[in-house]
């Protein structure tokens, strides 16, 4: 083979940076699952990414960038999946349980990766402003979502889109973390129960 040939190959079967990306988050999951935020180091994704630490940081500044972009996935893949659930049904109080369902859904490791970070941006005022931003985006999509189930299914709530998915993302966060250290503690009909007599006795 000639070496144009072999150069050619190598540009060939380089992966794509969107590939790179991919692949560093991926890699970058497994680690904080492992060792948690604090443990984990870009040295250590790079290596789970079979990449050097440059390919890491020619596509995240940081480690709290990292963090922020899996953060990031982590919602579109969670807005997808209260779309799909809400596009199953017309009911209303279902339809606000299965939003809960979809944005509470139990994975241990990611509920305390976030509260991990969660105390790192409330120390922090830096890292609070990024991750502000972040809860704000998802809060809109999901604000979004709703706000057009409610179009499509007019009903009398006294409850708007906004107000709605505040109350929603509050009560999966404190029924997550009342079952983080026993799963068992928060049975399976509490939040249908506590947003459908919320809708019903809403002003």
């Amino acid at each position: 083979m000639t070496r144009a040939r072999a150069a050619d190959v190598t540009v060939r079967t380089r992966p794509r940076r969107e590939q790179v990306r991919a692949r560093v988050l991926e890699a970058a999951r497994e680690v904080f699952a492992e060792r948690g935020f604090a443990g984990a180091s870009t040295d250590l994704v790079a290596a789970a990414a079979g990449f050097t630490k440059g390919a890491v940081y020619s596509n995240f500044g940081s480690k709290d960038e990292l963090f922020l972009a899996l953060m990031a996935a982590e919602a579109t893949a969670r807005v997808a999946a209260v779309e799909r659930a809400l596009a199953a049904t017309t009911d209303l109080p279902g339809a606000l349980a299965a939003v809960g369902v979809q944005l509470s859904r139990p994975d241990a490791a990611w509920q305390l990766l976030y509260l991990e970070f969660w105390q790192r941006a409330v120390r922090d005022p830096a890292v609070r402003t990024a991750f502000t931003a972040s809860r704000r985006e998802l809060r809109g999509r999901v604000a979004a979502v709703v706000e057009r189930f409610l179009a499509e299914h007019p009903v009398q709530t006294g409850w708007d889109a906004g107000r709605l998915t505040v109350v929603i993302l509050a009560l999966t966060h404190g029924l997550a973390l009342e079952s983080l250290p026993d799963p068992g503690a928060v049975p399976d009909d509490v939040m249908p129960r506590v947003l459908a007599d919320l809708v019903d006795r809403a002003p």
